[in-house]
């Protein structure tokens, strides 16, 4: 299964593999990723894991689509 994170263009770490130096990052940054994201998100407890991660990446999509700052990205990673 693909998994789909957002990040920024100058954060040097893995939002996979890195996550609490990732996030470290991204709040010293003041760029809040996780709280802009929750706030484009249309989740709910009722969906499935799968229809979730679609949920997220969707999300994700239009961020990076608009990307008014200039900064976010899409990163991608197998999950297995």
């Amino acid at each position: 299964m693909k998994r789909s994170r957002l990040t920024t263009v100058d954060n040097p770490h893995d939002p996979f593999d890195e996550f609490p130096a990732w996030f470290a990052f991204d709040a010293s940054s003041g760029y809040h990723t996780p709280d802009f994201l929750a706030r484009i998100l249309q989740d709910s407890d009722q969906l499935s894991d799968v229809d979730q991660e679609l949920a997220n990446e969707q999300a994700i999509d239009e961020i990076v689509k608009e990307n008014v700052l200039g900064i976010n990205k899409k990163v991608t990673k197998e999950i297995s």
